[in-house]
């Protein structure tokens, strides 16, 4: 591994903890609405961010009232949706229509937060499926211009 991937990683880790930390009270509960969600656009353009976000989910998530819960579900979601939208990016080529289809499959995976919820807390299934979605929605439809105009000045794709 180059230095600059491992800088890059450690430092999309990072930023991923820090931001989930900032908005913690809503990051863990039936209302998710996590900021740093916005980092999984950043796939988009160049797949290697994944292991960056996957090391932040797994920091943040340490934080996490769930305890063991969130480390498993949280990150198993992430690596899942990740994965599947990696092998969706080989097929798309258009970063906008890339970073809709993020938008919509993590919004739709986020089903397994709520069973994580429902496990852990006994929170109504289909209820928090649906507010842990619009959550998911909200952020990534907000994030994607923004990292998308952040891409035309910092060239995501070669940043690692």
């Amino acid at each position: 591994m180059k230095v600059k991937f491992i800088a890059t990683t450690g430092i999309i880790a990072a930023l991923y903890m820090a931001v989930t930390l900032l908005v913690a009270p809503f990051g863990f509960t039936e209302i998710q609405f996590r900021l740093s969600e916005m980092f999984n656009h950043l796939v988009a353009f160049n797949p290697r961010y994944m292991l960056g976000i996957i090391i932040g989910v797994f920091i943040a998530n340490l934080f996490s009232p769930l305890g063991i819960y969130d480390l498993v579900f949280g990150v198993g979601q992430s690596i899942i949706t990740l994965a599947i939208f990696i092998f969706i990016c080989k097929f798309v080529k258009n970063i906008w229509l890339r970073l809709i289809i993020n938008t919509f499959l993590f919004t739709c995976t986020m089903f397994i937060i709520a069973f994580e919820l429902n496990i852990a807390l006994q929170l109504p299934f289909l209820w928090t499926w649906f507010t842990c979605a619009v959550g998911e929605f909200a952020v990534l439809a907000v994030g994607a211009p923004i990292m998308y105009l952040l891409n035309k000045r910092l060239n995501f794709k070669d940043l690692i």
